[in-house]
């Protein structure tokens, strides 16, 4: 629950004076000798804390995503291992999925909204824009995968526009040449964001040259994140379906 959402169940009286004052003055970090966890980042952004797995030791993640998940019943990690997966294996509604690397606790579950679409330009692609999809879908984006719909075949992503029209944020996941997103920005209504990967040979330069030509796209609507950062483009997607959404009820 966000800070709205505490202020309106007060005003309803739905919420005592003692316990909004407790929500809002309480504990916001934990120190645990290795980490500051944020517990008030759910009442300013509506998301709780993520945690970025990799460079953390299987016992550090354990750690932090026990505290969190008391708290919420949700987590969510990027860039884990096995090793991470195993170190929290016991705790209630864990998961993870090794071609993402995402790590996730859904002990608490949360209603869909929306509709993000996922597209990526090659079967390469597919651990980034998983990332990213997975990313959206546990904070609660209905999220609709399109994958294998790059330019060197233009009709498989024609094939599925239609399924574009509806969406409110769309993710746009290439390497190579990266110019799956100034198509996909040419053709729907919905805002873009785009993900350059390092998927592609030498003059690819680990995802500079997709970078570049996304950033010198001449389709409007289009944002770019870093190179391989599915996290911060499911994440973008969702803030922004999440506020369509709002917007939709009043």
């Amino acid at each position: 629950m966000n800070i709205d959402s505490l202020l309106e169940e007060f005003r309803q009286g739905r919420l005592a004076a003692s316990e909004l004052k407790r929500q809002l003055l309480g504990e916001s970090i934990t120190e645990t000798g290795f980490a500051r966890l944020d517990h008030h980042r759910l009442l300013r952004k509506g998301q709780a804390e993520v945690v970025f797995c990799q460079g953390k030791t299987p016992e550090h993640v354990a750690a932090i995503f026990a505290e969190l998940a008391e708290r919420t019943g949700r987590v969510l990690g990027t860039r884990a291992d096995a090793a991470h997966f195993e170190a929290v294996r016991g705790m209630p509604g864990v998961a993870y999925d090794p071609l993402s690397r995402v790590l996730s606790v859904e002990a608490r579950p949360v209603d869909k909204v929306g509709k993000v679409v996922v597209v990526s330009a090659g079967t390469a692609d597919l651990p980034v824009a998983e990332e990213a999809a997975r990313t959206a879908e546990h904070l609660g984006s209905t999220v609709l995968r399109r994958f294998d719909c790059g330019v060197a075949g233009i009709h498989r992503f024609l094939s599925v526009l239609d399924d574009f029209l509806d969406a409110q944020a769309v993710v746009a996941v290439a390497g190579m040449d990266g110019a799956l997103p100034s198509v996909v920005a040419g053709a729907v209504a919905a805002p873009v964001i785009a993900v350059p990967t390092s998927v592609g040979y030498g003059a690819s330069f680990g995802g500079l040259a997709a970078l570049l030509t996304m950033l010198n796209s001449c389709a409007p609507g289009i944002s770019v994140v870093n190179i391989d950062n599915g996290f911060g483009a499911g994440y973008m997607a969702h803030v922004i379906n999440a506020q369509c959404e709002a917007a939709r009820k009043g």
